[in-house]
């Protein structure tokens, strides 16, 4: 730097050693800056690793807490596995179980028909060879013994249909369900000709199910609908259906008995009566059957009804989804405690 000024023909550092002492100065500031700019670059770099350090803590507790969430992963898929093989295994057994039970009541069944044919048949050649022998006494026992034989026949018959339903095989089609209705209610008006009673059936019912199963459940659901009105003079049966959360649901209902609906609980279950022998015949399996098959279909079945005013009987042959099953669980009646009843529509005959 001196060297430039000494070659500097404008300047004598001997003529002029103020201007020397000021360049010396300069020279001076400027290591000086350059000192102080040096000092924030390493502190800057000491700061830089001291976050890549804090960092690096920081990475190292998330493997940590990675590789726990998956130690913790890996438990619960254990659990999960192990809860699987135990359900799996629970429902193979139960399973086996059923078709056992289910094997044995149609043994059973077809033994006992075979028995009670000879007493009942007996007991008719009886009545009719030896009426005049017997006194009214005995009549009267023989008669006993031959309905409670038919009454007996009649239970094997609807514990065979309950086992047939739960064995056979699905076959899935679209079924006209308004043919079928309409050919129930004309097998009972040939069989109860003497009746007064006016059937409304909604036209162009149909829906993907199994024919024969199906027919079952109408013939069980409407020929239940015509007993429980057989003591009123006119009465009404109605075969139709609606729209509930996009699930079509038929439903029966009629204006005859009905039912308490705090025993609604026990209408599908198997031997399970809400009215005496005495008002109304029956077998009380009649409904349990109904359940099964409409179960079969994936669908749910229920209930409402006021003693004395009569009863509706809704079922589906899809499954409804949960805010339409929480309506049926729970939305039984309206209008201050009345069944629901439909006006007649242009689309029903």
């Amino acid at each position: 730097m001196i060297g430039k000024f000494a070659k500097d023909a404008e300047w004598n550092p001997v003529a002029d050693p103020s201007g020397y002492t000021r360049a010396i100065l300069n020279i001076l500031t400027d290591f000086g800056e350059e000192k102080a700019r040096l000092q924030d670059t390493q502190k800057a770099v000491l700061n830089i690793l001291e976050d890549a350090g804090a960092e690096k803590l920081k990475l190292e507790d998330a493997q940590k807490a990675m590789l726990n969430i998956l130690e913790d992963f890996d438990a619960q898929k254990n659990k999960i596995e192990w809860v699987n093989r135990e359900m799996a295994g629970e429902i193979a057994e139960r399973k086996r179980v059923e078709e056992a039970l289910e094997a044995f009541s149609y043994s059973v069944s077809h033994d006992l028909r075979a028995p009670l044919r000879g007493i009942d048949g007996f007991s008719q050649a009886l009545l009719e060879d030896y009426a005049g022998k017997l006194d009214d006494t005995g009549n009267d026992y023989l008669r006993r013994v031959r309905a409670a034989t038919q009454k007996m026949g009649r239970l094997i018959d609807d514990l065979l249909q309950l086992s047939r339903v739960t064995r056979s095989v699905l076959h899935q089609q679209r079924v006209d369900l308004t043919a079928l209705a309409h050919a129930a209610i004309e097998d009972l008006r040939d069989r109860y000709p003497q009746r007064s009673v006016d059937v409304i059936i909604e036209r162009n019912l149909t829906a993907e199910c199994d024919q024969g199963l199906v027919r079952v459940v109408l013939d069980n659901l409407l020929g239940n609908a015509w007993k429980y009105t057989s003591k009123k003079k006119h009465a009404r049966i109605e075969f139709s259906s609606l729209m509930r959360d996009g699930v079509r649901t038929f439903f029966v209902q009629d204006d005859g008995a009905g039912f308490d609906m705090a025993y609604a609980g026990k209408l599908f279950g198997a031997f399970q009566r809400l009215h005496s022998v005495d008002e109304f015949e029956g077998t009380g399996i009649g409904l349990a059957t109904v359940q099964r098959i409409i179960h079969r279909h994936g669908g749910q079945i229920w209930a409402e009804g006021v003693l004395n005013q009569g009863a509706t009987f809704y079922f589906t042959l899809e499954p409804l989804n949960e805010q339409g099953w929480d309506y049926a669980q729970k939305d039984y009646l309206v209008g201050g405690g009345q069944p629901r009843r439909r006006t007649v529509d242009p689309a029903c005959t």
